[in-house]
């Protein structure tokens, strides 16, 4: 499989639109600009193809994407995994607006009125799970 771009090692941290790009390569994997297009049409708002063809070629130059062009149809992939590129932009989140505190955060999370009773178990257990691992 010939790819024109390889994976970067330190990915450049997307923009709002092109983590919409990201989410969709992540979710449907290797894909064409027009499914990219299709999908960002039916999950987000109306976007041109033109506009997704020359974002996702900024993102190929910023080393965002890995391009197959060993077939007529070039597709794309995104070069970072998901859980490494959710974990920068989380990092730069909690330092920017709680000053580095997780914690400060987490309180701020369960304190949101939006928690359903599932999901404040579900951290429970995650906080639980990960006091007995130390």
């Amino acid at each position: 499989m010939k790819k024109s771009e390889q994976k970067g090692k330190d990915p450049v941290e997307p923009t709002k639109s092109e983590l919409e790009i990201l989410q969709v390569l992540w979710e449907y994997g290797e894909s064409t600009v027009r499914l990219v297009n299709d999908k960002l049409n039916e999950q987000k708002r109306e976007v041109n193809y033109t506009t997704t063809l020359k974002q996702m070629q900024v993102m190929l130059e910023k080393k965002l994407l890995i391009r197959n062009d060993s077939q007529m149809k070039h597709t794309y992939n995104a070069a970072a995994e998901e859980s490494k590129t959710k974990n920068i932009l989380l990092n730069r989140f909690i330092e920017t607006m709680y000053k580095g505190s997780a914690s400060s955060l987490l309180i701020q999370l369960l304190g949101n009125k939006k928690t359903s009773k599932k999901e404040i178990e579900a951290m429970k257990n995650l906080l639980k799970d990960m006091d007995q691992s130390k």
